[in-house]
């Protein structure tokens, strides 16, 4: 083997992870006296790797390189990088979801070179707002959830969390290191609106990703959606993460990482406040920390009136539209100035099965999923409980598949409500001519992105929930609850003035499960009643939070699966495999993901997913 240079010995030597996903390994580069000044922990770098030259990043600094082997020199300086606390968030992750950490170092880096930062922001000079408001009690601080480590605050979906916003912007002024406030949104849109608000009361922010090189600074309020989980602040001060339970915080990409995890560990880490803010908060992140809770009175507030159509006893032949559905319709259509948004979701959705005797939903005595026919019994995908096909109310041995019979929904729909309706099934659209008549119809029917797309309504109607509450998959009825949240977030009035009971606005949901305890839930105003319920149910069935799961697929997924199956220490449980893919359970992350990363991955296609949230 060659041996290292004399010339060398002197030279400084760095460790680089190269912007290569399929890597998992560092090497080490010696540094030029030209770029020695330059280089430092997290500094993107551009390396030779065999015969490709490809981006990385600085992490570790200093090192001792192996003995006998040549360095070569680091090629370029592409410019600043994260700091080194991002570094180790992002190592952590990569350990905690199971990926590759360049990826992660990919979200928390410049897609531009920068190579200057800003001047640190100094308080009390063209930051106005924190000078002026006096810092919060601690007595107020514990009511916002900023009054130390994580705390989990509920406030109703038309309840305005701008006062935890403000706070965590007033730690920030207080902090005398350069750290900064981190707040993250769902969305580019509502993180834009936060950065808004924030800049008219004379804060500096850097909103995320445009403004990199001022985070990277500190001493600024970084706002941004998911990716600003690894926002490049050096240190925190506080953090804030709204609508927690907003599955647009999960990376559908391996790693599939949890934006809301990630801010919890970092202010963990920098022993900084932390609220995750949600009007209904799923148990994994009340598991992160205390629930904070305001008033009864003020929370119901928060929640406008919810409806609920019971349909076990309707006549198949009316279809999707009960008698009190097309009341409200053509009610809605006939007012000026009013709209109703029609909710069907016809894909990827359950098939449900009704008994053809009393009309009962067949679903798992076990934890509630809806059951398919299989081989002359029940089965539920959900829990894997098996049972024959009897109606559990009547003991009936017919059963009848519900066929939501949408592709006539809009047709229907303009024939009860004598207007013309729109249509939305997708995420968004270019045409400016589809966007104005979907802001302009008096009612608009379409997928849950309806419930995004439109800018507000005065009814939201859900016209088969059944399919979201018996959905199998785990999480099913806290995923229809935040469905529930948007819409009553799209009909309520953001202010709280008056002597109101509840926000305005209405949502309507029909269904076949009226004493279901997510619609309960939304009825009462009160996400804790669906949280209990589901507790036991997941307690019972070992399933997240009472436990950690990771599920496998891909093309290499039965060589990884019987590997994993091998190594998997006691109390570890692998499965599979079931339709080509296999589940790992643990009863904790620190086994399930020691696990993962102690067993060599073959070569091939693989996807691990720990934590999923459609599983």
């Amino acid at each position: 083997m060659p041996t290292r240079p004399a010339e060398r010995a002197g030279e400084r030597v760095v460790r680089v992870l190269p912007d290569v996903s399929a890597l998992r390994k560092t090497f080490d580069y010696s540094v030029p006296p030209a770029l020695d000044s330059s280089v430092r922990l997290g500094t993107q770098v551009r390396v030779a790797l065999g015969a490709r030259r490809v981006g990385g990043w600085v992490v570790e600094d200093e090192v001792e390189p192996t003995e006998g082997v040549v360095l070569r020199p680091l090629t370029a300086v592409r410019g600043w990088g994260p700091p080194p606390a991002v570094l180790d968030i992002a190592t952590w992750a990569g350990w905690r979801w199971a990926g590759p950490v360049a990826g992660l170092l990919r979200s928390a880096s410049s897609a531009r070179a920068v190579h200057d930062l800003p001047a640190l922001e100094r308080h009390g000079g063209g930051d106005g707002a924190e000078p002026r408001t006096p810092p919060p009690s601690a007595s107020e601080d514990d009511a916002l959830g900023l009054g130390g480590a994580t705390t989990i605050v509920r406030l109703g979906p038309a309840t305005d969390p701008w006062p935890i916003v403000v706070a965590a912007s007033a730690k920030r002024a207080q902090a005398v290191d350069g750290a900064g406030a981190l707040v993250l949104a769902p969305g580019l849109k509502a993180a834009a609106e936060v950065a808004r608000r924030l800049r008219e009361r004379g804060v500096a922010v850097a909103l995320l990703p445009g403004d990199w090189a001022r985070a990277r600074a500190g001493g600024c309020v970084v706002v941004g959606a998911r990716a600003a989980a690894f926002a490049p602040l050096p240190r925190l001060a506080a953090a804030v993460v709204l609508d927690a339970h907003d599955e647009a915080y999960h990376e559908e990409r391996a790693p599939t990482w949890a934006a809301w995890a990630v801010v919890a560990e970092r202010a963990r880490r920098d022993g900084a406040p932390c609220a995750l803010v949600s009007p209904c908060p799923t148990l994994e992140i009340l598991a992160l920390g205390p629930l904070v809770v305001g008033a009864r009175a003020v929370e119901r507030r928060g929640w406008p009136a919810v409806e609920v159509i019971d349909r076990r006893s309707d006549d198949p032949r009316t279809g999707l539209f009960s008698e009190r559905l097309v009341r409200l319709v053509r009610q809605g259509a006939q007012s000026p100035g009013r709209r109703v948004v029609c909710i069907v979701n016809r894909t990827g959705r359950v098939r449900l099965l009704s008994c053809a005797a009393c009309g009962d939903l067949a679903n798992c005595e076990r934890c509630g999923a809806a059951v398919e026919l299989s081989t002359s019994v029940l089965a539920c995908r959900r829990c894997g409980h098996e049972r024959p096909v009897v109606c559990a109310r009547c003991g009936g041995t017919r059963l009848k598949a519900l066929r939501l019979g949408v592709s006539r929904v809009r047709e229907d729909l303009e024939a009860l409500a004598g207007v013309d309706v729109a249509e939305v099934w997708g995420p968004g659209s270019a045409d400016d001519d589809e966007n104005e008549r979907v802001r302009r119809a008096r009612v608009v029917v379409g997928t849950e992105a309806a419930l995004h797309r439109v800018p507000d309504a005065d009814t939201v109607v859900f016209l088969e929930f059944d399919s979201e509450l018996l959905a199998p998959r785990f999480r099913a009825a806290e995923q229809a609850l935040a469905l529930l949240a948007r819409a009553a977030r799209l009909v309520a009035d953001t202010a709280e003035g008056g002597a109101r009971d509840r926000a305005p606005g209405r949502v309507v949901v029909q269904t076949r499960q009226p004493r279901h305890p997510a619609l309960t839930a939304a009825v009462s105003a009160d996400p804790g009643v669906l949280a209990a319920a589901e507790s036991e149910i997941r307690r019972a069935l070992a399933l997240p939070p009472f436990s950690a799961l990771a599920v496998v697929s891909g093309p290499a997924a039965p060589s990884y699966g019987v590997a994993l199956r091998d190594g998997a220490p006691e109390g570890v449980e692998v499965r599979g495999p079931v339709d080509g893919t296999w589940s790992v359970r643990a009863p904790g992350h620190d086994a399930l993901c020691d696990l993962l990363a102690s067993v060599p991955r073959p070569p091939g296609r693989l996807r691990v997913e720990v934590d999923p949230v459609r599983g």
